[in-house]
């Protein structure tokens, strides 16, 4: 998964989350509402962002945005209120101004993915205006 912009490696750094499904976040059946999942991509994306040292809060202090501009989600399972669950992100696609991220939903039990998908990013200012990505971002 090598990029131009990135220093050759053979696998990309993948940081796992992991939670109980809370109740807000299921259906009237007790299953997680399909929605839930870009929150779980969220929580998966931040905890890898301060795992590497990369935290949104201090992007964000120094000016920079990250907002989302894709969003793409397959699900093949699903999960129930209280099931434990794995988030597994890392880093697809890293260029001077947009940054791609994808997740993998698993059941902790199981050990199946459930769900798979993908976030799209672009950088910008504090005004919304489109920059290159901050000298940190780049090692």
């Amino acid at each position: 998964m090598h990029h131009a912009d990135e220093p050759a490696t053979d696998h990309p750094v993948v940081i796992e989350t992991d939670f109980h499904v809370r109740y807000a976040e299921t259906d009237a059946m007790g299953v997680v509402h399909h929605a839930s999942y870009l929150i779980f991509f969220e929580e998966g994306r931040s905890h890898y962002m301060r795992e590497m040292g990369k935290d949104y809060a201090r992007i964000e202090a120094s000016g920079y945005r990250l907002p989302v501009t894709e969003v793409g989600v397959r699900y093949v399972g699903s999960l129930r209120y209280g099931d434990r669950v794995i988030i597994r992100t890392w880093i697809e696609e890293n260029r001077s101004r947009r940054v791609s991220f994808s997740y993998e939903v698993v059941d902790s039990n199981s050990q199946k993915v459930l769900v798979s998908g993908f976030t799209r990013h672009v950088w910008t200012d504090a005004n919304g205006v489109v920059t290159r990505k901050p000298d940190q971002w780049s090692g």
